[in-house]
């Protein structure tokens, strides 16, 4: 072949080697999409700083409220006293009522006791009196002589005599005896008397005590209205917090979300940029190669992404497979639900003993088998792996509830969600996260 001849082949097999290097390093670039929105550092920050703070008023109105509704049940058990106190009152005063009745009709009693024995005595003084102003006018007294004139013997002479001593013996007799009568009826009417007096002063005692303890019930109830309003007007204002808490997590998963989708169509760029590369330096390679019926080769796949996520998927669904299992205090493994065990309370009064299900820190032992060893106390849970702001919480983190001691684990399903054991009567659920009492930390064991 002339030197024309193979200069018009060189010319050739690098045109052609130069189109398919631009159809390589062109094609991919086109399956590449444009680039989603990327927020900028300050814009996530700033989102995840007035999440933070939406969570620290959250955690200050739960702790507002945990008071509150602590106070509220003191109120309520002092309204209870008083009650108690003022029926007490009213008992009292109904006696004291009662026994001075009983003493107002003895004295009453006394009294006409004693008037009615001064009446007798006022008859007997005024007979005897008659008597004595007959016999002297008569001139029949006692040693009178005309008394026993008319005498037919002596023996009359003696009756006559006789009767007369007779008479008036009985009559000073029976008048004395009356007025002993009648000086014990007036002691018994003055007893009774002062009886009545004591019974009265009683009677104002209890009617006072009984006013007192009105006035007392009367303030303890005002005071637990006025803790309920506040009560209620600080879960108003929590459930309003706990809302723009929500919101404000929402803002910043979606910015969060946003970066993570900005990144991984880098990412992609940047395989579908080393790709074009590859595949043009492949081409040039061929292209001054001799021909030897050989041929490129494919791609190795891209490493799969994502094992944390497929991690957290796979404890939830363990988690979600024991819904509707009951409550069993101490129970669950990794292998599963076993039976509960005693408590000497709670569990026992439910007969947790008898069931086979999980406690709040035995299903989180089976959710995360073969991720983490957690031990069955949910205050170590806590401690198991990393914390996060409740404001930076996502879907596998636990999450934990106690004042002066944890108390309580749930799952975090994401969207406002978990999944729990809850408590002796009750079955494995999803719920609603309840934000009252719930520690201000999550706990991460993936990703």
């Amino acid at each position: 072949m002339s030197d024309r001849g193979r200069g018009v082949r060189r010319w050739l097999g690098i045109g052609a080697l130069a189109l398919v290097v631009v159809s390589v390093a062109t094609a991919p670039a086109a399956a590449v999409p444009p680039p989603p929105p990327n927020p900028s550092d300050s814009e996530i920050s700033a989102s995840q700083r007035d999440a933070n703070a939406k969570a620290g008023e959250v955690g200050q109105l739960t702790n507002q409220l945990a008071e509150a509704e602590s106070r509220l049940d003191q109120l309520q058990s002092t309204v209870e006293l008083r009650m108690e106190e003022a029926n007490k009152a009213l008992v009292d005063l109904q006696t004291a009522q009662d026994a001075a009745d009983a003493a107002q009709r003895d004295a009453d009693a006394a009294k006409r006791e004693a008037d009615a024995a001064q009446a007798q005595i006022d008859t007997a003084r005024a007979n005897l009196d008659a008597f004595i102003s007959s016999s002297y006018q008569q001139g029949s007294t006692m040693g009178s002589i005309s008394a026993y004139l008319g005498a037919s013997s002596p023996k009359d002479l003696l009756a006559r005599a006789q009767l007369l001593e007779s008479v008036s013996g009985s009559q000073l007799n029976a008048l004395e005896m009356m007025q002993q009568a009648q000086t014990d009826k007036s002691n018994k009417d003055a007893a009774a008397r002062q009886a009545l007096q004591l019974a009265q002063q009683a009677q104002e005692q209890a009617a006072r005590a009984k006013q007192t303890a009105d006035g007392a019930q009367t303030a303890a109830i005002q005071a637990q209205q006025a803790q309920a309003v506040q009560t209620t007007q600080l879960e108003s204002q929590k459930t309003t917090v706990e809302q723009q808490l929500f919101q404000a997590q929402q803002r910043v998963n979606g910015l969060q979300g946003q970066r993570q989708r900005y990144e991984d169509w880098l990412a992609q760029k940047q395989r579908e940029d080393e790709e074009q590369a590859r595949q043009a330096a492949l081409a040039a390679a061929s292209a001054s190669a001799p021909p030897a019926g050989g041929g490129s080769r494919p791609a190795p796949p891209p490493v799969s992404s994502g094992s944390a996520s497929q991690t957290v998927e796979r404890v939830i669904a363990r988690a979600m497979s024991q819904l509707g299992l009951p409550y069993a205090w101490g129970g669950g493994t990794t292998a599963g639900p076993t039976r509960g065990i005693r408590d000497g309370g709670v569990a026992d009064a439910y007969g947790d003993y008898r069931k086979i299900g999980f406690d709040c820190s035995g299903l989180m032992i089976y959710a995360f088998a073969g991720v983490a060893s957690l031990p069955h106390y949910s205050g170590y849970q806590y401690t198991a792996g990393k914390r996060v702001p409740l404001a930076q919480m996502r879907r596998g983190d636990m999450l934990f509830w106690g004042r002066s001691g944890i108390h309580h684990v749930a799952l975090y399903l994401g969207n406002g969600m978990m999944i729990e054991a809850p408590q002796s009567g009750l079955t494995v659920r999803v719920a609603p996260v309840r934000y009252g009492d719930i520690l201000p930390f999550a706990t991460r064991l993936v990703g």
